[in-house]
């Protein structure tokens, strides 16, 4: 699957049921020998997303529950 197909889906944590963001707005943090992704890396954004805080949320590949048409679940617990 290439990260074009899957960049405009939402991410959803089913654990809490919060929406986590779009993963175009994603990085990624990427096995440099393999080329696999290990995991997205979310901004957290403040102020309608305008302004960029230092944190960040980090969502490990293998927290992927189902990619679906519209959305990537995840179950993480969040903290």
């Amino acid at each position: 699957m290439r990260f074009s197909e899957i960049s405009s889906k939402e991410i959803v944590n089913i654990t809490t049921g919060t929406k986590l963001g779009m993963l175009g707005h994603t990085d990624l943090e990427i096995n440099a020998e393999t080329g696999e992704i290990r995991a997205f890396i979310l901004p957290n954004y403040k102020w309608f997303g305008i302004k960029k805080e230092a944190s960040e949320f980090k969502i490990n590949w293998n927290a992927i529950s189902k990619i679906g048409e519209d959305m990537i679940m995840i179950e993480e617990q969040e903290g």
